[in-house]
């Protein structure tokens, strides 16, 4: 139901904790009473668990309370920060740290919330603190840690597009803008919120054909490259794909009749004078669909479903084929489809980037309970590995390799960083140096999800013509712009590449501060 990468590379999962016992046991024989629990009052199974990348492992980790449809992100420090849940958990925090020694759990903070926060969204600030944005019945915004009072403001936005006996304005999409406020898009428009002084700072229209693209109408959406850095009014572009029709939740959930799903993107420049969005066709329609950003800047379209809507057992039709998006294509030419998978990722499947540039795909539960037989979409435990056709074989003479610096290296802000790197093969046009902040995903929603890209400032070749003549890798070095401001790129760990060719890297993480 939740995955967050960590710069230990190792991935936090987790599930709500209520539904009888998992698959997996507590280390040691330990157990949690769980009085909520409507199948085991006594639980010693895990909810949670971190899964090692490199070892392809895991090992369960033990949460006290209930963490059904929260939120969360990274603290500048690689913390895991997780807020919200449900009954008891709806008013909690808690925080992961990334460890080596396998000796880190789940810590509790009792009432770290003001409000009860389920299905809400969190995006890092420029100062390092989150914010916490809506949730069911929530029409407001809070911060963790805890401001000063008041520590709860009104959002009327949240109110104003909460649709009577469906809501679809749950998990609101939220980016931080190039300008320090925050986009804010729920149901099927949006605004620009200057959060500081709670004052609505734009308006915008609402998407052609007024459908919903929020929970339980779930689409997806994310912030395109952020390019031009140091440009004195940076562009930014919002991309909002899929969804279901208005009405399709009340449909499926009174009636059984399953509605086909939204099978447009819209996509729009937050920072013009007059925004409007473009509307595009996808191949294909989907719900619950996951979109995530690649280290070169396209987009992936990965899981969900072509009818219905999200909610248990209310989607129907999986979508097997992935697509791929395309930013800087014109439109009409923007969507390219990919090899199928076979594992239907229904209602509550995530996907996340990893730093060798897969993508790990998993989940599906649209059940009450795990529920393995006699049903049309089973529990499923899986995971996979999505490969992009920049990982093929035949690209592997483009692929750069990093040198320099080293994962886990610090960099500031507003400095010239050297990248150095080796190739096997020709570098033909410009290279990139992009990087990536680790998204918290959940119901279709990378919260957080950003990348950058640096600013070129030259770039040069350093190995020898003597070396390259015996087959050697050809080493360069390319000068870029670290971030300007915490505005542009908030402080804490990212996944740094080099793109040749649209090829990247294997990732090294970097912390920016």
């Amino acid at each position: 139901m939740h995955m967050q990468l960590l710069p230990n590379d190792r991935v936090v999962m987790f599930d709500r904790t209520n539904f009888g016992p998992s698959n997996i046991s507590l280390p040691n024989g330990n157990c949690r009473n769980n009085p909520q629990d409507a199948v085991s009052k006594i639980d010693c199974t895990a909810h949670s668990i971190e899964y090692k990348v490199e070892s392809n492992t895991i090992r369960p980790l033990t949460v006290q309370s209930n963490t059904w449809c929260s939120s969360g992100s990274l603290r500048p420090d690689g913390f895991l920060v997780q807020t919200g849940g449900d009954r008891d958990g709806e008013l909690k925090a808690r925080t992961f740290s990334p460890c080596d020694d396998n000796e880190c759990d789940w810590v509790e903070i009792n009432n770290g919330l003001a409000r009860r926060r389920w299905y809400s969204s969190n995006h890092i600030l420029p100062d390092g603190k989150q914010i916490i944005i809506g949730g069911q019945r929530q029409f407001s915004y809070e911060f963790f840690p805890k401001t000063t009072s008041p520590n709860v403001i009104d959002l009327p936005f949240l109110a104003e597009t909460n649709d009577r006996g469906e809501e679809n304005n749950l998990y609101p999409y939220v980016f931080l803008n190039t300008d320090g406020n925050l986009f804010i898009f729920a149901n099927n428009r949006a605004i620009l919120l200057d959060y500081v002084n709670n004052k609505v700072a734009k308006t915008y229209p609402a998407i052609p054909g007024g459908d919903p693209r929020s929970y339980p109408s779930t689409g997806s959406a994310v912030l395109l490259p952020l390019k031009n850095l140091e440009a004195d009014k940076i562009d930014a572009e919002v991309l909002v794909c899929g969804g279901a029709p208005k009405g399709s939740f009340i449909l499926a959930f009174r009636k059984r009749t399953f509605v086909k799903a939204l099978d447009t993107c819209a996509r729009i420049k937050i920072n013009d004078e007059d925004p409007q969005w473009t509307v595009e066709k996808m191949p294909r329609a989907r719900v619950m669909g996951d979109m995530t950003l690649l280290p070169n800047g396209d987009v992936l379209l990965i899981n969900g479903g072509s009818a219905g809507s999200a909610a248990w057992e209310l989607g129907r039709e999986p979508v097997f084929v992935p697509d791929l998006y395309h930013p800087e294509n014109p439109v009409n030419s923007r969507f390219e489809s990919l090899n199928p998978n076979t594992i239907p990722r229904m209602y509550h499947s995530t996907a996340i980037l990893l730093r060798d540039g897969r993508v790990l795909v998993g989940g599906s539960n649209p059940h009450g309970f795990y529920n393995f037989t006699g049903v049309l979409f089973p529990t499923e435990l899986s995971l996979e590995a999505f490969s992009p056709a920049y990982l093929e074989p035949e690209f592997a003479k483009l692929r750069p390799k990093i040198t320099s610096p080293k994962s886990q290296s610090t960099i500031t802000y507003g400095t010239n960083l050297k990248v150095k790197f080796k190739v096997s093969g020709k570098i033909k046009g410009p290279v990139k140096v992009t990087m990536v902040f680790p998204s918290f995903t959940t119901h279709s929603f990378s919260m957080n999800q950003r990348l950058l890209v640096l600013d070129n400032v030259k770039v040069k070749r350093t190995s020898s013509v003597f070396g390259a003549l015996f087959g050697k890798s050809k080493h360069y070095e390319v000068q870029v712009r670290t971030p300007k401001s915490a505005i542009i790129a908030p402080p804490g760990y990212y996944m740094m590449f080099v793109v040749n060719e649209n090829v990247p890297s294997e990732g090294i993480w970097v912390r920016l501060q």
